[in-house]
């Protein structure tokens, strides 16, 4: 009588052959992993300028035509939030809750360049694909940026 079944052998062989399959797998989906998070950051910079635009229109949102305060002073990390941001006046919120970046650690942090004259404003972070900075202000969204932009940088460089 023949017994039925595999061999020790055969199911180790087995086994070795989908932990090497599960394992390219893995690697691969790395660099993917980066693009997701990189086009979310583009994705929350893009919600950001729409906010801060509807927040320009609305007297109720820090004043006639100028941009909300985004800073006590120069490279704020964004914590800015709770569910009054960019709501000086007690008007309409714009932007709820505010986007946080996806890894939410130095150099992937949404950072605000201080706008004390509300007549522009400028946020940034890193893309982890490219090493790349993306900004957005009042420009618009910039991908290009080779450096972390300083206080006038955002402003200037970004067409």
């Amino acid at each position: 009588m023949k017994k039925r079944g595999f061999t020790l052998i055969e199911l180790l062989v087995v086994i070795a052959i989908v932990g090497m399959l599960s394992s390219i797998v893995l690697v691969s989906m790395s660099g993917a992993r980066k693009k997701a998070r990189d086009a979310k950051r583009i994705a929350d910079m893009r919600q950001i300028v729409s906010a801060m635009e509807m927040c320009l229109d609305d007297p109720s949102c820090g004043g006639r035509e100028v941009y909300c305060r985004t800073g006590n002073g120069a490279n704020v990390v964004s914590r800015i939030g709770g569910s009054n941001w960019c709501n000086e006046g007690g008007g309409t919120d714009y932007l709820n809750p505010v986007p946080k970046d996806p890894l939410n650690y130095s150099p992937y942090v949404y950072t605000w360049i201080d706008n004390s004259d509300k007549t522009k404003f400028c946020v940034y972070t890193k893309l982890e694909s490219t090493g790349k900075w993306v900004a957005a202000s009042h420009k618009g969204v910039c991908q290009t940026l080779t450096n972390a932009p300083g206080n006038l940088d955002c402003w200037t460089t970004c067409p």
